[in-house]
């Protein structure tokens, strides 16, 4: 395992040099501490961890009726997601030189089908992600995301990296089924419980032996002691499911399929409508729903990117991402991606953080990423037999690793403390990076204002802090000016 604290290697975006060979020295394998080894387990690790969305984002898009009645076609959604999801996961690790492995992104499928969706046809809300992906390429153009990330304070930097190591970890557990909500939540002092009440089945012992494998191997320093705990649990899974009876594992069964192979089907490929979406409702709910998908998109990549390449020590000596400008622009180029191909928006996933774990510090693990979400669109029969239950505690290791930053938080000054505890708690407790992004910027801005010190502040995080209050209150504003 590498050390997860600041990089003691020459700056991530210095000249490349080394001893490699042309892809070590394009990809400064060697000049950021690591090795083709670790970059591909970091690869690996990456694939397994978010290889559900090859079978969550069809499940959630597929399972909503647009306006007149339409749905989209799973088939074609496990195509289109795994396509999106090998380019543009390649193209970053290229162009970005980060491993930072993207995808369509899990909350804005959501609000795409349950939200978008039922008050237009399918063409139409796909060309509203598609505008969004526009938007935000202008915004990165124009220098404004980058200089809006270059604005944050180093104290929320750090607190966005621990928030998304909680957030990650509390993923693992509620996909694993070890944390899960209860029925009837309001008729209770809790909103969540462990399992089912108690731990039952074979699937939460699975889990449950998982992290015990992995933060011991992690405790005793094992080279991909993730990887391996993934790789153990999936072969234990597949033993179990041949001599036990069990329903159900989740997503994703770890059962050997018959046929391995399965041809990919591109039928959604290029069916959206840019401008669709402006006849079938008023332009200031086409403004707000674009407005939503924006500041989702925007911030939930900023805290990923910020977060994971923190956990890399690859952020400079100003504590800044290397090659940001290119990074931001490749995330923004896959939001637009995504919704051309009807996938919904693709986004920066935390769960490259697994790879990061592994000792990924370079674009190559992205091409170990990227290459098996492309065989994925012939093998998905196989590289989907990993159940979550063998994944997720992977994400369970990360979130301690991630967590580890909290020591650099200076919690006796309060103008940095709370706002950073507030993003820190916000973040997993609301199930969102971007709740926990604009709790941090509005109380710190509003701290600082009160304590006299306002000329402090940027004034980019002021704009900022202001939009997150308009994001916030979206609904009472639609409310307020008659477009419901």
């Amino acid at each position: 395992m590498q050390s997860m604290q600041t990089s003691t290697t020459p700056p991530a975006d210095a000249p490349p040099s080394g001893p490699g060979g042309p892809l070590d020295r394009f990809f400064r394998i060697t000049q950021r501490g690591s090795t083709y080894g670790r970059e591909i387990r970091g690869g690996l690790a990456t694939f397994f961890t978010m290889a559900y969305i090859l079978v969550l984002n069809p499940i959630i898009l597929s399972s909503a009726k647009d306006k007149f009645g339409d749905s989209l076609d799973p088939g074609q959604l496990v195509t289109a997601t795994a396509l999106v999801a090998a380019v543009m996961t390649v193209i970053m690790g290229v162009g970005g030189n980060l491993p930072l492995a993207l995808a369509a992104g899990l909350g804005i499928n959501a609000i795409i089908a349950f939200q978008v969706a039922p008050q237009m046809a399918w063409d139409d809300a796909m060309g509203l992600v598609v505008l969004e992906g526009l938007l935000i390429c202008l915004l990165v153009m124009s220098g404004l995301r980058e200089a809006i990330m270059h604005a944050i304070p180093q104290p929320l930097k750090q607190a966005i990296s621990v928030g998304i190591g909680l957030f990650i970890a509390f993923i693992g557990f509620v996909d694993s089924g070890f944390v899960t909500r209860i029925p009837d939540a309001a008729n209770t002092t809790v909103p969540v419980q462990i399992g089912t009440g108690t731990l039952t089945g074979w699937p939460m012992l699975v889990f449950c032996l998982g992290v015990l494998v992995t933060i011991v191997l992690l405790a005793r320093k094992v080279k991909g002691a993730i990887l391996i705990s993934i790789v153990l649990m999936t072969a234990l899974s597949l033993a179990i499911n041949e001599v036990a009876d069990i329903k159900s594992w989740g997503l994703t069964d770890p059962t050997l399929p018959d046929k391995p192979v399965a041809a990919p089907d591109f039928g959604l490929l290029g069916h959206f409508d840019l401008f669709g979406s402006f006849h079938q409702i008023s332009a200031l709910t086409v403004v707000l729903l674009i407005f939503t998908l924006i500041l989702s998109d925007f911030f939930d990549t900023m805290g990923t990117v910020v977060g994971v390449t923190a956990e890399a020590g690859l952020l400079d000596e100003r504590g800044q991402v290397p090659g940001l400008g290119r990074v931001l622009f490749i995330d923004s180029v896959a939001a637009a991606a995504g919704g051309a191909a009807s996938a919904s928006s693709a986004t920066t996933y935390i769960e490259s953080a697994a790879g990061v774990g592994e000792g990924a510090r370079t674009g190559f693990a992205n091409l170990i990423t990227g290459g098996l979400f492309g065989l994925a669109l012939f093998l998905s029969p196989v590289l989907t037999i990993v159940p979550l239950q063998a994944a997720a505690p992977a994400l369970v290791a990360v979130g301690f690793l991630m967590m580890t930053q909290v020591k650099h938080i200076e919690w006796d000054n309060y103008e940095v403390s709370i706002p950073a505890f507030l993003t820190i708690s916000v973040m997993p407790l609301t199930y969102s990076i971007t709740n926990g992004i604009g709790a941090g910027f509005i109380s710190y801005v509003v701290i600082k204002a009160c304590m006299g010190k306002a000329r402090e502040v940027h004034w980019l995080l002021w704009g900022t802090a202001a939009l997150f209050l308009l994001y916030f209150g979206i609904d009472p504003l639609e409310q307020l000016l008659g477009s419901k």
